[in-house]
């Protein structure tokens, strides 16, 4: 069995938090999590944050708020504001044909009079997949991969909704090709810098000593074992980089590593229509675009998406993240301006699918505990 360190990191008088700290290690317990960190926002603050279980197991290091995660897909809502930034600009359009950004065709095989717009990229009706990978663009080139045409599905652009990481690599060497600048740059100047966040997209950048292990069950050995690529430095790919080819790299679909206080403040942004702390980073008009679902039965808008199926009656917006062993949580009710976010580093059981139990079960729990 996985031990727990069962101390919370920060230490509270009040009974209702020792209450709060003792379910949720009874829930750690119950999936055997190596880790939980999370922070609940409500009223443009955080109310509470904290975090239990261990940041590195091996050291048996607790895990704090201030731990860096690689937050896997909500990163995507992090190049979705960009583009959000640079429609309001009048540099881009959402219904932009990717096509005119691409010096080779992106267009699906079976409908090649149909546009695929950055709006479909963004919302995943692109008709685009994942099927050849998503970890360079040789997957879309005819001269450069034989199996071409499976990287696109066999419904029309615009018309079906299909998760798809490619989408979000796409867009980010978008964003490099109009702003002329390396991917984790512009998410640095136009986003966290504003909001003055330690966190990023560039390992080399970031204080490794902080950097959260993440890791999977192996059923083999009966262990947990640490995935060490989560926090790969890419220095050769960075050192030979090309604007809007290389951008995978930095892996806008997934790469963001971050906080979870910070995460929770990048959160209330979009809680509160764009703005935090005084600054505007993206217009009400376009949060209210990114929130929108675009498709009736995904709920998916922007990079953000509509999800009832945590609490019954209830409409949370925001994403989540998973891989290399951690699910990232990051969902607000726009009803009651309660928002929470919540990360595991790893857990031995509680898997469904595509969902984490453990992550659905803690994000429930805080929601009751402090939605009065």
């Amino acid at each position: 069995m996985l031990l727990l360190a069962l101390l919370p990191f920060f230490a509270f008088s009040q009974t209702s938090t020792g209450v709060v700290m003792s379910h949720l290690n009874e829930i750690a317990k119950k999936y055997e999590a190596v880790g939980l960190s999370f922070a609940v926002v409500k009223g443009g603050e955080v109310i509470h944050a904290d975090a239990l279980g261990y940041s590195d197991l091996e050291a048996k290091k607790l895990l704090d708020t201030d731990g860096l995660f690689r937050i896997a897909s909500i990163s995507k809502s992090f190049t979705a504001t960009v583009i959000m930034q640079l429609q309001e600009e009048g540099k881009l359009s959402i219904k932009d044909d990717i096509q005119d950004y691409f010096d080779f065709p992106i267009r699906n095989p079976k409908f090649k009079d149909t546009p695929i717009t950055l709006e479909m990229m963004l919302s995943h009706t692109s008709s685009l997949s994942d099927a050849n990978g998503y970890f360079n663009f040789d997957v879309l080139q005819s001269d450069k991969n034989l199996e071409w045409e499976k990287a696109y599905a066999s419904y029309a652009p615009g018309t079906k909704y299909a998760y798809c990481n490619l989408n979000f690599n796409l867009l980010g060497a978008v964003i490099e090709k109009v702003c002329k600048e390396r991917f984790d740059k512009v998410i640095e100047s136009r986003v966290l810098a504003p909001l003055g966040l330690k966190a990023g997209y560039n390992v080399s950048d970031l204080d490794a000593s902080k950097f959260v292990k993440l890791y999977t069950y192996n059923s083999k050995i009966g262990a947990m074992q640490d995935n060490v690529d989560a926090y790969a430095t890419r220095e050769q790919e960075i050192a030979n980089y090309t604007l809007g080819e290389s951008t995978p790299v930095f892996s806008p679909t997934g790469g963001m590593k971050i906080s979870t206080m910070d995460l929770a403040k990048y959160m209330m942004m979009h809680m509160n229509m764009g703005s935090y702390a005084g600054r505007q980073i993206i217009s009400a008009s376009s949060e209210k675009e990114m929130r929108t679902p675009r498709n009736a039965q995904s709920k998916y808008g922007l990079a953000l998406l509509e999800n009832t199926d945590i609490i019954p009656g209830v409409t949370l917006v925001g994403h989540t993240g998973d891989a290399y062993g951690l699910y990232s949580n990051m969902y607000f009710d726009p009803a009651i301006g309660l928002g929470i976010v919540a990360i595991t580093n790893g857990c031995v059981s509680g898997f469904d699918g595509d969902d984490l139990e453990f992550s659905k079960e803690v994000v429930s729990y805080l929601y009751a505990a402090f939605k009065e």
